[in-house]
C-alpha cells in the first residue's frame, strides 16, 4: 500500500521518556478525542508548507474534514487490514528504531576500527579445533593454555607449536608466520587481539567460531594502504620428474616476456595472451585493490616495494613467477571517507548488537530488573514432577507457570513477569536431562528480559513523548485517509465506469465545447501485406452485426502478428493515417514500417463527446470533484463534531496569518 503523505522530520529529543504534560481536548469527532499537542503539531506543519498564508479558522475547516475522513475509514474498518497494520507497524519500528540501540557504544567501535585501520601489525598464529561440546571446549583451551606457556618459558618453538598442533591449513605454507596484516581481515574478536597484544608478547588463549586462537605479535607500524596492481603469472606444473627442471623451464619464458615487456610491450595485452592467472589475465592482469596480508608475502613485499609506474623483474612465488606493474599506490582513507564501510562490517559481526546490548543494560537498571534467584530449582521442581523436559512439558505446564522469571518498575508499579511468557524463546524438542533443561529454560531468561524491556520501552516512548505520538498519529491517519480516498473518490473514475457516463450524460453540455472539429472514433487496423489485409475484411465481413471487440478478437486470434489494431478517438489534427481515410487527407505512409496497409475496421465522426470515455480525463477530474463533496455532505450528517472554542484560542496563530 502506498501512502500519499510526507511525512515531517523527527524532532530529536533529550530526555529518553518524557512525562506528558496536561494536554486538553481540542475537539472531539466521531465520539474521538483530539488532543491540542496532535493539532498544533499538524497545524505548524502543515502552515509551513503553504505558499500563502492560511487563517487557523480555515485550517480547523480543513483539519475537521481530515479527521470525517479518518473517522470515514475506520468505519469502514480500514484500520484492522492486515497490510495497514503491518505498514504502520513498520513504520512505528522505523521511527523507534534509532533510539533502541546505544550510539555511542556504535561510534566508539566505528573509531575503534578506524584507529586499526591507521596500523599494520606482524603476527604469527596457530590455532586448536573448538571442541564437541563444553567440556571438550574447556579442554583445548586448557590445551593451548598449556602450550602458551611451554613458548612463554622458552620449552617450545611458536612456529614449531603450529607446524605440530595447528587445524589451520595455511601453516603447511607459513608455518604459523602471517606477516603484516590489515585490520578487518579476521573476524572482530581476532582483530582485537591481534591489534591489542603487545609487540613481542603472545596473546592469551581466545576462541572465535573457527577456534581456538593463539597470537604472537611481532611487530606494530603504520599502515601502508592499499595497491592496485597487473600481473603476468606462469604456473608451476603440478606434477613433474624433475620439478628443478620444470621450474628452470618457466623461468626462461618468464624472462623471455620480462625483456618483451622492457622493449614496450603493451602490460595489458601480454598479460591477455601469456598470463595462467584465471581470475586475472582476462582483465588485462589487473588485480582488486589489496592491502597487507591479502596476498603471499614475495608478492605482497614486491607490490608494496615497487615504484608507481614500473615493472618488476620477474620474482618467484610458491605458485610460479610473476612479473607485476603497479599501477597505484593509495594511503588509508579519512575517517569519514572508511565510516559507512566500518559501519557496514560492524553490521555482519558481534558488533552488530553492542549497541542493543548496551541499550538493555541501561534499561535493566531505568527499569530496577530484579531477576528470579531461585528460579532454577523452582524450574527443576517443576521438570521433575512432569516427568522430563518434552514438548508437551512446553506447551502444557511451561506455558501455565506463574513462576516468577524476573520484576521490573514501570511508572512506579512493579510487574511481576511469569516464567511462562518465555515459551516462544525455548525449544521443546530439544534434548536435555532435567537439570541440564531447568539451566537452560533460565538461559534464555536474559532474551526475554531485552525483548520485552525494548517493547516497555518503545511503549514509553509513544505513548509519553509528544513528538513520536504525533509523527504516529499522522502516519496512520494518512493512511487512513489515503485507502479511504481512493475507494470513495480517486479510483471511482476507473471502478465506476456506468455512474461516470452517468456523470457525463447529466452534464454532456458541459463537454460539447470542447471539441472544435469533427473527430474520429474507431478502430484502425494495420496489415502486413495484402494476404492479411484481405483475410481481416473476411473476418469482418462474416461477422456482420457483432460487436467491434468480438471482431477484433477474431482476427487477432487468426492473424496474429499480421496485423495490429488500434482503438482511438481523435480529430484530423492528431493522426495523419486517420485524416486520409476519413478527413479527405493526403496519404501518408502508415505509422508501422512493417504493417504498410491500414484501413478503417469500424468507425463514425462524432462532432461532439458521446460518453464519458471520449473525454475521460476532463470527466474523471470532474467527477471526482463531484464525489467529493457528496462525501463531504455525507460525513457532517454521518459523525458528530465539536469544537472546543476556549482550548482553541490557546493555539498561537502563525505570522503570516490571523484569526477571523
Amino acid at each position: 500500500m502506498k501512502i500519499k503523505l510526507l511525512i515531517g522530520s523527527l524532532i530529536a529529543f533529550t530526555a529518553a521518556v518524557a512525562i506528558a504534560a496536561t494536554d486538553p481536548v481540542v475537539m472531539t469527532i466521531n465520539g474521538k478525542d483530539v488532543k491540542l499537542s496532535e493539532f498544533e503539531y499538524l497545524y505548524k506543519k502543515n502552515s509551513a508548507q503553504q505558499v500563502e498564508p492560511e487563517t487557523l479558522d480555515q485550517y480547523v475547516d480543513r483539519f475537521v474534514t481530515y479527521k470525517l475522513k479518518v473517522a470515514d475509514a475506520e468505519a469502514a474498518g480500514i484500520d484492522t487490514l492486515p497490510e495497514l497494520r503491518r505498514e504502520i507497524d513498520g513504520y512505528r519500528a522505523d521511527i523507534i528504531a534509532p533510539y533502541l540501540n546505544d550510539t555511542t557504544v556504535r561510534e566508539q567501535l566505528a573509531h575503534e576500527a578506524y584507529d586499526r585501520m591507521l596500523r599494520n601489525v606482524d603476527i604469527s598464529h596457530f590455532m586448536l579445533p573448538r571442541g564437541r561440546d563444553e567440556a571438550d571446549e574447556a579442554a583445548q583451551l586448557a590445551k593451548m593454555d598449556s602450550l602458551r606457556n611451554l613458548i612463554v618459558a622458552g620449552k617450545l618453538d611458536f612456529n614449531a607449536a603450529a607446524d605440530e598442533y595447528s587445524i589451520d591449513r595455511s601453516v603447511k605454507m607459513n608455518h604459523g608466520n602471517y606477516g603484516l596484516i590489515d585490520a578487518g581481515m579476521f573476524p572482530y574478536a581476532f582483530d582485537k587481539v591481534a591489534f591489542s597484544t603487545p609487540v613481542g608478547e603472545i596473546s592469551k588463549p581466545f576462541k572465535t567460531d573457527f577456534g581456538i586462537h593463539l597470537i604472537r605479535v611481532n611487530d606494530n607500524r603504520p599502515a601502508a594502504g592499499t595497491v592496485v596492481c597487473e600481473h603476468i603469472l606462469l604456473l608451476f606444473p603440478r606434477k613433474a620428474d624433475d620439478i628443478d627442471a620444470a621450474k628452470a623451464a618457466v623461468k626462461v619464458r618468464i624472462d623471455s616476456i620480462y625483456t618483451v615487456l622492457k622493449g614496450g610491450a603493451d602490460f595489458e595485452e601480454t598479460a591477455r595472451q601469456f598470463s595462467q592467472d584465471p581470475g586475472s589475465a582476462k582483465q588485462g592482469g589487473k588485480l582488486p585493490e589489496f592491502g597487507h596480508g591479502r596476498m603471499v608475502k614475495p608478492f605482497e613485499k614486491v607490490a608494496f616495494e615497487l615504484p608507481v609506474g614500473e615493472i618488476s623483474q620477474p620474482f618467484e612465488t610458491a605458485y610460479g613467477y610473476h612479473i607485476i606493474k603497479k599501477l597505484a599506490q593509495n594511503p588509508v582513507p579519512s575517517y569519514e571517507q572508511a565510516r559507512q564501510g566500518i559501519i557496514n562490517a560492524m553490521a555482519m559481526d558481534e558488533r552488530a548488537n553492542a549497541g542493543r546490548k548496551a541499550m538493555v543494560e541501561r534499561l535493566r537498571k531505568d527499569y530496577k530488573v530484579v531477576t528470579n534467584k531461585k528460579l532454577r530449582p523452582e524450574l527443576l521442581k517443576l521438570i521433575n514432577k512432569s516427568g522430563s523436559y518434552s514438548p508437551e512439558f512446553v506447551k502444557d505446564v511451561l506455558s501455565q507457570s506463574k513462576i516468577t522469571a524476573y520484576t521490573y518498575t514501570r511508572n512506579n508499579k512493579k510487574v511481576n513477569v511469569p516464567i511462562s511468557t518465555i515459551v516462544p524463546l525455548v525449544n521443546g524438542k530439544a534434548k536435555f536431562n532435567n537439570e541440564s533443561a531447568a539451566g537452560y529454560i533460565e538461559s534464555r531468561v536474559n532474551d526475554l528480559i531485552a525483548s520485552d524491556l525494548l517493547a516497555v520501552y518503545s511503549e514509553d516512548i509513544i505513548n509519553n513523548t509528544e513528538d513520536y505520538s504525533n509523527l504516529l498519529h499522522e502516519y496512520r491517519d494518512g493512511s487512513l485517509l489515503y485507502e479511504i480516498s481512493k475507494r470513495r473518490v480517486y479510483d471511482a473514475p476507473k471502478t465506476d465506469y456506468e455512474g461516470l457516463n452517468r456523470y457525463f450524460l447529466a452534464n454532456k453540455a458541459k463537454y460539447d465545447p470542447l471539441w472544435d472539429t469533427p473527430h474520429f472514433k474507431g478502430v484502425v487496423l494495420y496489415a502486413a501485406n495484402d494476404s492479411a489485409a484481405n483475410a481481416a475484411k473476411s473476418i469482418q465481413a462474416s461477422m456482420i452485426g457483432e460487436p467491434i471487440d468480438s471482431i477484433a478478437t477474431r482476427i487477432h486470434q487468426e492473424l496474429g502478428p499480421k496485423v495490429v489494431m488500434e482503438r482511438k478517438v481523435v480529430d484530423m489534427r492528431e493522426d495523419k493515417n486517420v485524416d486520409y481515410l476519413v478527413f479527405n487527407g493526403t496519404n501518408p505512409n502508415s505509422k508501422y514500417d512493417k504493417y504498410p496497409i491500414f484501413f478503417i475496421l469500424e468507425g463514425k465522426v462524432l462532432n461532439a463527446p458521446e460518453e464519458a470515455s471520449d473525454v475521460r480525463g476532463y470527466v474523471s477530474s470532474d467527477y471526482q470533484t463531484y464525489l467529493e463533496q457528496l462525501w463531504l455532505e455525507e460525513l457532517h450528517k454521518k459523525y458528530p463534531v465539536v469544537i472546543h472554542r476556549d482550548v482553541l484560542k490557546k493555539v498561537k496563530p502563525i505570522v503570516g496569518s490571523e484569526t477571523k
